[in-house]
């Protein structure tokens, strides 16, 4: 079984990482090829299966298009 990451701040960004990808209205398949990965790498990430790496935080907003320091900030808030 996958390791599920909980905690607020990884569901906070998770969902973020989320709502960005389809308000670019890229599918996952689609953003899979744009980071020269699998689509089942982008859905483990997007169910909270796999944590968010700093560096992958990156070129996932760059693929998106969306500023990572974004997406740090509002995580931070989270308590």
């Amino acid at each position: 079984m996958a390791r599920t990451f909980s905690s607020a701040r990884h569901e906070a960004l998770r969902k973020y990482i989320v709502e960005k990808r389809k308000k670019s209205l890229l599918r996952q398949v689609d953003l899979a090829k744009l980071l020269k990965r699998n689509q089942s790498y982008v859905t483990n990430l997007e169910r909270g299966q796999k944590a968010v790496e700093v560096v992958e935080l990156i070129e996932w907003a760059e693929a998106i298009g969306f500023d990572p320091a974004d997406a740090v900030r509002r995580v931070a808030k989270v308590r």
